[in-house]
């Protein structure tokens, strides 16, 4: 299969980064669910989207850049995924919220494309505690 040149990944709109980061969350979390033990195909959506709402995601970014947890050149594609207008409004969350996600979703695009696999799976590793601890807190 060809694959992209790093040169490549980076010139890509932020909002295809973000749509591979989707992809590649959302493929790690069902994996989590289904070791966890969950089982039931309703149960499993339901707790998949304390994961990967948009609302779950910003609050998982904030925390990543609060932390310092991100490179530098991390934040800058979080920053472009940010920024780019998707020419789409969001239904269940606001604009901002939206574009967070949207950013952090970017991030693991780019890091995937670029084969960063073991850092995409850090920082889903600790995205993943991060909703863990949110949720005991709630």
């Amino acid at each position: 299969m060809p694959q992209l040149r790093v040169e490549d990944v980076k010139q890509l709109n932020a909002l295809a980064l973000a749509y591979m980061g989707d992809a590649v969350l959302e493929q790690r979390i069902r994996e989590h669910l289904l070791i966890k033990g969950t089982a039931k195909p309703n149960r499993l959506h339901k707790e998949a989207t304390n994961y990967v709402s948009a609302k779950a995601q910003s609050m998982i970014v904030h925390r990543l850049i609060d932390e310092n947890f991100l490179t530098e050149e991390e934040i800058a594609v979080y920053k472009r995924g940010r920024n780019a207008k998707s020419g789409s409004v969001p239904k269940n969350t606001d604009v901002l919220t939206y574009r967070n996600s949207s950013g952090f979703e970017a991030v693991l695009g780019s890091l995937y494309l670029t084969k960063q696999v073991d850092r995409v799976n850090e920082i889903i590793d600790y995205a993943i505690q991060i909703v863990e601890q949110s949720k005991g807190a709630s």
